[in-house]
């Protein structure tokens, strides 16, 4: 049985799921992703490392690392997760991005900040009280930071084709014309950007298609207008992919934030 449960607050989008069967297809969020495996092992490919995260494994996600996820066994899984936007999380901390150093780690008062946080949302506590349980978590993982990664003459590149793809998520993704902007084939400039990012183009495109798309929801609970706006062919399209990286359809999805 698959149960996904979104909430949102003003500042967080909290997740609580529970599944034995389902697998989440690669992808990655724009924002940061913390979360407590409650009950069985997660298990799951961070960039391109296994890892397994058992009950009480807190698990840390920076932004935009690729990722998948299930079940170790036929026990299933339970589990909470907090995406947390990067704008807060940086005013937060001075202007200064988190970069965590490990991608699980097993401190019960950081899993209990966490499930604090998800447990306000959830339950749809007054949003002082979530801006303030925000305020204390983000505090703590920044204890959990590591130093700066040396930078790799690829990232511009990846970065700078990852900005041209999240502003053009309502179009098709025109690769020739995408890979003449950095003066390289079609076929060299997939090899460059999945070599760098661990992914296609295409896969990182509908992922940003995805995204926005979840965005819009939130912002004006309007399925037709995401599945046009995003570049969709139509529900169908959107559902399919929307499935594939939350658990749930963008028409679930809409239903369970408007309740």
């Amino acid at each position: 049985m698959e149960q996904f449960s979104y909430r949102r607050s003003q500042d967080v989008l909290a997740l609580s799921a529970s599944f034995t069967d389902f697998t989440y297809k690669k992808h990655c969020h724009e924002e940061y992703a913390v979360g407590v495996t409650l009950r069985g092992i997660q298990q799951y490919n961070l960039d391109g490392h296994y890892q397994a995260s058992h009950p009480n494994g807190v698990m840390l996600f920076n932004r935009e690392q690729l990722h998948d996820g299930s079940s170790y066994d036929k026990e299933g899984i339970d589990y909470v997760m907090l995406y947390l936007k990067p704008e807060l999380v940086e005013e937060i901390m001075g202007k200064k991005e988190l970069c965590f150093s490990t991608p699980i780690v097993y401190d019960p008062k950081l899993a209990r900040s966490i499930l604090m946080l998800n447990d306000a949302v959830q339950h749809r506590q007054d949003e002082a009280e979530c801006s303030t349980r925000l305020y204390d978590l983000v505090q703590m993982l920044a204890r959990e930071e590591q130093p700066a990664k040396l930078w790799k003459p690829q990232d511009s590149l990846v970065r700078k084709a990852k900005e041209i793809m999240y502003c053009s998520t309502a179009d098709v993704l025109k690769l020739d014309d995408l890979s003449a902007e950095f003066g390289l084939s079609k076929f060299q400039f997939i090899r460059e950007f999945k070599a760098c990012a661990g992914i296609s183009p295409y896969q990182f495109f509908l992922n940003c298609k995805v995204e926005h798309a979840r965005q819009a929801l939130e912002k004006q609970k309007d399925l037709y207008a995401a599945v046009a706006d995003c570049g969709f062919v139509d529900l169908t399209h959107l559902n399919r992919h929307f499935k594939r990286v939350f658990g749930v359809t963008a028409y679930e999805y809409m239903l369970q934030l408007q309740r």
